[in-house]
């Protein structure tokens, strides 16, 4: 069985434990001899690995830290909080680390995408189709299950939280036939569709535009509510994801792209290249 993802909120919870331990000039091993626990137990409470966080447990962290009140209370209701599970929790099996999570928390996603349309933005049959090239080796049953995973990720277009996205397409991805060409107007409208709310800003990075500072491959941000969480940087390979919070990594991303956002067409030259390149697939 695949292990729970963590919530934002048990990354929260985490980092400020071990903010508090060292602040308290303490190490895991006196702190675990303190509570009488093993060590183990505080290393997964700190990186957010336990499975189930007990407030009563983090009550005990507080106090032997001294924390006073306000943030005692706040830290007590966020380790009561932590343990609601979210949506994915029955897509365990298709997604892994912290990806979902973290975009069901944001309020500001930035992506820059190099080879195909963002997850949150596929079409089902435009999933379809690049679920089969990714996983050539999947049977039918596969696929469809990881595409109504992807379908149920564009739940986050309903939530009643503020979100927006902002989203950089390297021209590649809508000039790549993916599926055929009928797939891809329809990949292609639903992207207009998206790029035309209040929400969203498309920029497409034409080829004309040269070498950019994004050219090692695609990256997203998470940027949470008024800094409850420092920013995230997300990329995907082959290999694995990988995920950098690092202030040096972040903001060196962040530079990537405001860089890619001067290079880009802008929003409304943008929605008419999609426009036109929708017609000639068609």
């Amino acid at each position: 069985m695949a292990e729970p993802i963590p919530t934002v909120r048990q990354y929260r919870l985490a980092q400020a434990l071990r903010e508090l331990r060292t602040e308290a000039k303490m190490t895991q091993e006196q702190v675990a001899a303190h509570m009488d626990w093993h060590v183990s137990k505080l290393f997964r409470l700190e990186n957010a690995r336990s499975p189930r966080v007990n407030w009563l447990d983090i009550q005990g962290l507080l106090d032997l830290y001294g924390v006073a009140s306000p943030q005692r209370e706040a830290l007590i209701q966020l380790a009561k909080d932590a343990k609601k599970r979210g949506w994915w929790t029955s897509y365990q099996d298709v997604f892994t680390g912290s990806f979902v999570a973290l975009e069901d928390e944001t309020n500001l996603i930035r992506y820059y995408s190099s080879e195909l349309v963002p997850g949150l933005f596929q079409t089902e049959k435009y999933a379809r189709a690049i679920i089969q090239a990714l996983r050539p080796g999947y049977d039918m049953q596969s696929v469809e299950r990881r595409v109504s995973a992807r379908m149920a990720r564009q739940r986050i277009f309903e939530r009643e939280k503020p979100l927006h996205l902002d989203f950089i397409l390297n021209e590649a991805v809508v000039r790549r036939a993916i599926g055929g060409r009928e797939v891809m107007a329809e990949q292609l409208e639903a992207l207009h569709k998206t790029a035309s709310s209040q929400s969203a800003t498309l920029r497409l990075l034409p080829f004309g535009s040269g070498a950019h500072t994004a050219m090692e491959g695609a990256f997203t941000i998470f940027s949470f509510p008024e800094d409850q969480y420092p920013d995230v940087v997300y990329i995907e390979g082959m290999m694995g994801d990988l995920y950098l919070e690092s202030v040096e990594s972040v903001s060196r991303y962040r530079e990537a792209f405001k860089n890619l956002s001067q290079a880009a067409l802008s929003p409304s030259d943008t929605m008419d290249r999609i426009d036109s390149l929708a017609r000639e697939y068609r």
